[in-house]
C-alpha cells in the first residue's frame, strides 16, 4: 500500500468516526425512548412501588424462587400502597408478580442503557476517536444518566412511607430528565453528522428554538403533573370539562401557586389547552425548517398531530391504558422531532 493510499485510508477512518459515534448515540436514544414507554406502563399499572429497595447491582436479578417472591411480597406489604389500597382490594401473589415485572423491566432497561453508553464511550475514548470538543459533552450525558437512576429511586422512595403513591413533583423531574437526555443524545448525534459532512461548527440555540422548547417544557411539566396526580380522570369529556370550559371544582383556597401545583382540575385544564399554544409554536418551527429539510417539517407535524389526537382519545376513553401509553410514547417523539427542527435552524449562518 502506497503512502498516498495509507493517508487516504486514515482520512476516511477519521471522517467515519463522527458517523459511528452519531449512530451509537441514536441507538442509545432509541433505548431511552423505550425506557420512557416502559416507564409509562409502569406508572399506569401502578407498578412503581413494587420493588421497595434500591440495589443497583444485585437488583438486576428478579426473584428466582417461591421463597424469594414471598420475601419481596412481604416487603411490599409493609408500605401504605398495599396496606390502604391493594391489600383491602385482595391482591394475590400473582397480582404482585405482574406489577413487579414492569418495575423490574424498567430498572433493567436503566442498567442496560448505562452499559450501552459507558462501554462504547470508553472504547471510543481509548481509540481516541472522539472529536475535539465532544468528550465533555458525552461525559456529561453519561453523568446525567447516572443521576437519572438516583432521581428514579428518589421518586420511588417518596411513596414508601406515609403516601400511597409517589410525589408528582419527583415524577415530573424523573420524566423531564429522561426527555432532556433524549434531546441531548439526538442533538449531539446531529452535530456529529454535521461534522462528518464537513461542517465543524455545532448548531446553536436560536431565539425561536429556545421559545419552542420553553413552551414545550411547560406542556410536558403539566403532563407529568397530570399523570402524577391522576388528573386525567377528573373529566372524560372534550372539548368541555364536565360541561364547562373552565371546570368547576378548582380549589383556590391556598392561592394561585398552590392551585397550579396541586389542583387536578386546574392542572388538567392547563395541560389540555396549553397544548394548542405548543401546537402554534411547533407549526412555526415546522414552517421555518421546511425549506431546509422537508423531512423534519413532516416529522414535527405528524408527531404533534398524533399527540393531540391521542390526548383527546385518552381523555374521552376514561384513560384507556393503551392510548395513555401511546400518548407518552408520542410525547417523546414530539421532543425528538422538535430537537431535530431546532437543530436545523441553529445550523444556519449567523
Amino acid at each position: 500500500m502506497t503512502d498516498t493510499s495509507i493517508l487516504r485510508q486514515q482520512e476516511n477512518n477519521a471522517s467515519n468516526r463522527p458517523i459511528a459515534i452519531a449512530n451509537w448515540l441514536i441507538g442509545v436514544a432509541i433505548l431511552v425512548f423505550i425506557m420512557v414507554v416502559v416507564g409509562g406502563i409502569t406508572r399506569l399499572t401502578e407498578s412503581g412501588l413494587s420493588i421497595t429497595e434500591w440495589k443497583p447491582v444485585t437488583g438486576a436479578l428478579p426473584p428466582l424462587s417461591e421463597a424469594d417472591w414471598l420475601s419481596e411480597f412481604t416487603k411490599y406489604q409493609q408500605i401504605p400502597e398495599y396496606q390502604e389500597i391493594n391489600g383491602p382490594a385482595g391482591m394475590t401473589l400473582a397480582d404482585f408478580k405482574f406489577i413487579y415485572f414492569w418495575e423490574w423491566v424498567h430498572r433493567l432497561l436503566g442498567r442496560l442503557i448505562g452499559v450501552a453508553f459507558a462501554l462504547p464511550l470508553l472504547w471510543f475514548a481509548v481509540k481516541r476517536a472522539i472529536p475535539s470538543g465532544y468528550g465533555w459533552r458525552l461525559v456529561a450525558l453519561l453523568a446525567l444518566g447516572g443521576l437519572q437512576g438516583t432521581i428514579g429511586w428518589w421518586m420511588v422512595s417518596s411513596g414508601l412511607s406515609e403516601r400511597t403513591d409517589v410525589s408528582h413533583f419527583r415524577l415530573a423531574v424523573h420524566l423531564l430528565t429522561a426527555l432532556f437526555i433524549l434531546g441531548g443524545l439526538v442533538w449531539t448525534a446531529l452535530d456529529l453528522r454535521q461534522l462528518a459532512a464537513g461542517h465543524p461548527r455545532p448548531a446553536r440555540m436560536t431565539g425561536l428554538g429556545i421559545t419552542v422548547l420553553a413552551v414545550l417544557f411547560v406542556q410536558l411539566l403539566f403532563g407529568a403533573y397530570t399523570a402524577g396526580l391522576n388528573a386525567g380522570y377528573v373529566s372524560s369529556t372534550w372539548p368541555l370539562m364536565n360541561e364547562y370550559l373552565v371546570p368547576g371544582g378548582i380549589n383556590w383556597a391556598g392561592g394561585t401557586w398552590a392551585a397550579l401545583n396541586y389542583d387536578p382540575y386546574l392542572i388538567h385544564f392547563i395541560h389540555r389547552w396549553w397544548a394548542w399554544v405548543a401546537v402554534g409554536f411547533l407549526v412555526l418551527l415546522a414552517r421555518k425548517v421546511r425549506p431546509i429539510d422537508r423531512r423534519a417539517s413532516v416529522a414535527i407535524h405528524i408527531a404533534f398531530g398524533s399527540q393531540i389526537l391521542l390526548g383527546i382519545a385518552t381523555v374521552m376513553t376514561g384513560i384507556d391504558i393503551h392510548l395513555a401509553v401511546l400518548h407518552q410514547a408520542v410525547g417523546a417523539l414530539v421532543v425528538a422531532s422538535s430537537i431535530w427542527g431546532v437543530h436545523l435552524i441553529g445550523r444556519q449562518p449567523r
